[in-house]
């Protein structure tokens, strides 16, 4: 059994890594020059910024260029509860400035809830630019006084104070590797990778976009005031825009969103302009570097972190589908209406998108949707699902009106999947059906559900899972939460024509395995036939047909639109 499939060795691993780290760390304190010790304290420092900074871009898949503004505000409460003797000492204070920057990273994030890209970027890099001129006007509390910050009595001077920043820096590793591995970092994983994913599982953007923000300051507000006690003292220079700017870019060059790679990219943020002096070149030129190398990372949209871990991989073709056969279980027979649609209508300007549709989902029922290319199958799972608002006509879920966001109506009990790929390569398998079920579910669920539908095991990262197998893991996904109705879009792509016969025959079974009703849309009529009792086909937005499968596939009207007129004759 290889260590990673031992449970036990995977809970202790992180505790291990952890001991391993503070070992080295003493040794280093006690082996160093002094004046490797000081920029040992220096890596430190840069070390816990970027992994900030791997939380809100590397994981969260958002831009921001002011990590060092969250910096200067955790130095300067710190400078603060050193000026005011605050009770506590230097932990307390490092404490109080990480929420602090939390608190501003909340605030910094709100415009992230509406802007992306270079707008984000623009944004974050102003707030940086006017942070960095505030201060040089304010300075730091006790700057001009030359009041020295107070550090811990048991790490007072510069070897013990080395060792302190390598504890600060383990704990802060071993807090992101647990989030990361619970739901908060499910959510920044998604929602990096698609919001509209992420609120069709029932999950808030805005909640996952804030988090991440304000754990990424926090971190940047605990470098800030690791970097005082150094010092001794805070000044503007320490928190420039440009060095933001430069940090950032190494974050993305090194791949700050692995742990490992976050420590790299520190030694890397010390050792060039360490380097440079000693060369004889300005310092300065430290930033042309580090900006040839995030330029090189974003051509080749990768970073040194996961080009290594692709080279341990390579070897190891992507994982498909082990569809295998599976014992019959008796349908249940369909009930009433759990999913009803009443007149709804959607227009795009004078283009009729749905006119007056109706239908019926029935309890443990399968009800297929079907029509050809631009009859309005994607608008009408689109509308029920709330992602486009702007319809007439009623919804009900168990005879209740559906209304409200995307997310509001996911928690309801209607979940959806969607045409493109919406699953996160960053997780593996089983993170990412844990989360999107958002229940308690066990190890022994997850196995027989994955098992069921053929999917890889629960520890196989996505990364190394082929387009049709990930298709069907967000099928399991949705299918743990037990919603009421499930809405399938196209489930089946990707998948070739066997695995598409031995998937209708599991679909089939869903809403007695799972007791989950669904709404099929999907173009191959063998999988439609296979799985669906009942019908609905639509044509140019209207309901064509409705009714049994034999009745409305034998129908001329359904036959004339869905295989061309040229097909009849």
């Amino acid at each position: 059994m290889r260590l990673t499939e031992n449970p036990l060795a995977r809970a202790s691993l992180p505790f291990a890594v952890a001991a391993a780290a503070i070992g080295v760390g003493y040794a280093l304190s006690v082996g160093l020059a002094g004046y490797f010790v000081y920029l040992g304290v220096t890596a430190v420092v840069a070390a816990i910024a970027l992994l900030g900074l791997g939380v809100v871009t590397g994981t969260a898949g958002m831009i921001s260029l002011c990590q060092l503004t969250f910096a200067a505000v955790g130095a300067f409460v710190v400078s603060a509860c050193n000026v005011a003797g605050v009770p506590g000492g230097f932990v307390v204070w490092l404490l109080l400035g990480g929420l602090a920057a939390a608190v501003a990273g909340v605030l910094v994030g709100l415009p992230a809830l509406r802007l992306r890209g270079i707008t984000l970027a623009v944004v974050t890099l102003g707030l940086a630019a006017a942070a960095d001129l505030t201060l040089v006007q304010i300075q730091f509390p006790g700057a001009t006084e030359g009041l020295s910050i107070e550090r811990p009595d048991a790490f007072s001077d510069d070897r013990s104070y080395f060792l302190f920043a390598v504890l600060v820096l383990v704990a802060c590793g071993l807090v992101v590797h647990f989030l990361r591995r619970g739901r908060w970092g499910s959510r920044w994983h998604l929602v990096a990778f698609s919001e509209r994913g992420t609120a069709a599982v029932g999950a808030g953007v805005r909640t996952s976009k804030l988090t991440a923000f304000a754990v990424s300051a926090a971190l940047g507000g605990v470098s800030g005031g690791l970097l005082t006690g150094q010092v001794g003292l805070a000044f503007p220079a320490s928190f420039t825009a440009i060095q933001s700017l430069a940090l950032y870019v190494l974050a993305i060059m090194s791949g700050a969103h692995l742990i490992d790679m976050a420590v790299f990219g520190a030694l890397l943020w010390v050792a060039v302009p360490e380097l440079l002096k000693r060369w004889g070149v300005p310092q300065d030129w430290g930033f042309v570097i580090f900006g040839v190398l995030g330029i090189q990372a974003l051509a080749g949209r990768g970073n040194l972190g996961t080009a290594v871990r692709n080279l341990w991989y390579r070897s190891r073709k992507p994982t498909g589908l082990g569809l295998t056969d599976i014992p019959e279980v008796e349908p249940l027979p369909p009930g009433d209406p759990v999913l009803e649609v009443r007149g709804l209508s959607v227009h795009f300007g004078h283009v009729r998108a749905l006119s007056e549709v109706d239908i019926s989902v029935p309890e443990h029922g399968i009800l297929g949707v079907i029509g050809p290319n631009g009859a309005g199958k994607s608008t009408l799972v689109d509308v029920i699902s709330g992602f486009l608002p702007r319809a007439t006509g009623t919804v009900t879920l168990d005879g209740r009106p559906l209304t409200g966001s995307p997310t509001r109506r996911a928690r309801r009990g209607l979940r959806r999947t969607f045409q493109q790929d919406r699953v996160p390569p960053g997780l593996t398998v089983g993170a990412y059906v844990r989360f999107v079920a958002r229940r308690r579910v066990t190890g022994r669920e997850v196995a027989d559900a994955l098992e069921f539908f053929g999917c890889p095991p629960a520890r196989t990262p996505l990364s190394r899972v082929d387009a049709g197998a990930r298709r069907l893991v967000e099928v399991v996904g949705h299918l743990l939460a037990r919603p009421r109705v499930l809405l399938l879009d196209e489930p089946a792509a990707g998948l070739p024509h066997e695995e598409h016969v031995a998937f209708g025959r599991r679909l089939r079974q869903v809403p007695a395995r799972f007791g989950v009703s669904v709404l099929l849309i999907e173009h191959d009529l063998d999988l439609v036939r296979s799985v669906c009792d009942r019908l609905t086909v639509l044509d140019f937005g209207e309901v064509l047909a409705s009714g049994p499968q034999a009745d409305v596939l034998a129908d001329p009207a359904v036959l004339k639109a869905y295989m061309g007129e040229t097909e009849l004759l």
